[in-house]
């Protein structure tokens, strides 16, 4: 049975860079690519634990192998991965509902991942919805980036709520941002 909890221990965090490796773009296939999603960019035990003493990851367990996670970053982490400080450049240029991005208390979503055996059974909504509980009484609500080429992720992410609030493109692809509004 998979628990959804918070990432406590440094076994949870080397179990999301597990997963991580496993999904990352230049570690699957094209046609993996395109059926099953990605992710992209790879972090560090030190990036992850610095994240999470800010603001705890969302994590599937089954056992004590982790099945699913949802990174945590607000404002305050941003310089904290550096291939990630464009992503929020683009936030602060943008507004939602009359008010700029950056004046705005949200959590950006780092990354969200399911292992292969988990997928399609509901776990990325059950997540998504720990994340909500988790952190919708302090922030007014949850933003990230996808890549377009990603559209299972892209998908996935419209179905639990997040809109499309932006789309550009930057030298290598294009990207949507995505809100999902708590308010």
């Amino acid at each position: 049975m998979v628990n959804i909890c918070h990432a406590e221990t440094t076994c949870d965090l080397q179990g999301i860079l597990d997963l991580q490796k496993e999904n990352l773009l230049q570690n699957i296939s094209d046609q993996e690519k395109l059926e099953q999603g990605f992710v992209r960019v790879q972090h560090s035990l030190d990036q992850l634990e610095m994240l999470n003493a800010i603001e705890p990851h969302i994590i599937a367990k089954d056992e004590d192998k982790i099945a699913a996670y949802f990174l945590a970053m607000t404002k305050t982490s941003r310089n904290d991965v550096p291939m990630l400080i464009p992503m929020f450049d683009q936030f602060d240029s943008l507004t939602f509902k009359g008010k700029k991005i950056s004046e705005s208390n949200y959590m950006a979503v780092g990354q969200v991942c399911i292992g292969k055996a988990y997928r399609g059974q509901g776990l990325f909504f059950q997540c998504y919805e720990a994340y909500r509980k988790a952190f919708e009484s302090r922030y007014d609500f949850a933003i990230t980036e996808i890549s377009i080429s990603n559209a299972r992720s892209l998908k996935a992410h419209q179905k639990v709520g997040f809109e499309v609030i932006h789309t550009f493109k930057d030298e290598y692809e294009t990207w949507a941002i995505v809100l999902w509004d708590w308010s």
